[in-house]
């Protein structure tokens, strides 16, 4: 029965199971600049979450996912900072201060600027294969 499900959702493009994808994938596929941490661009990451909200982010340091938000500020590092994320895409054309990539630097981050709205950002990453966390 497991066979014949796995079978259907694969033939639907839908399958979920193990997706993954390359910080570089990302970037690709989102036509991003990547402004640091460009030494883990082969990481694997396999879920996302979207907000301008920070303090939606601070609940999500158990599951690690990339962040996308168009919060284009100091806040936006020591948000992620606390709350021990370290993969940024700033969407909807917004350009990181010099300040922000130096910290970014300092602590470890990926950092990625995307012109992308948020919801165009999302859906291709969801195509792609990158999952929600909820």
């Amino acid at each position: 029965m497991f066979v014949v499900f796995f079978l259907l959702l694969r033939q639907n493009n839908q399958t979920t199971i193990n997706n993954t994808m390359k910080l570089r994938e990302i970037s690709e596929l989102l036509n991003a600049k990547v402004l640091c941490g460009h030494d883990r661009l082969e990481e694997e990451h396999t879920s996302a979450f979207a907000s301008d909200l920070m303090s939606d982010v601070l609940t999500l340091g158990d599951y690690n996912p990339v962040i996308l938000t168009g919060l284009c500020n100091m806040q936006t590092i020591r948000t992620c900072e606390m709350g021990n994320l370290d993969i940024i895409v700033l969407v909807r054309r917004k350009k990181a201060t010099e300040e922000m990539i130096e910290e970014a630097e300092d602590e470890g981050m990926v950092v990625m600027e995307c012109d992308f709205s948020m919801f165009k950002a999302c859906g291709l990453l969801f195509k792609a294969g990158m999952q929600p966390i909820f």
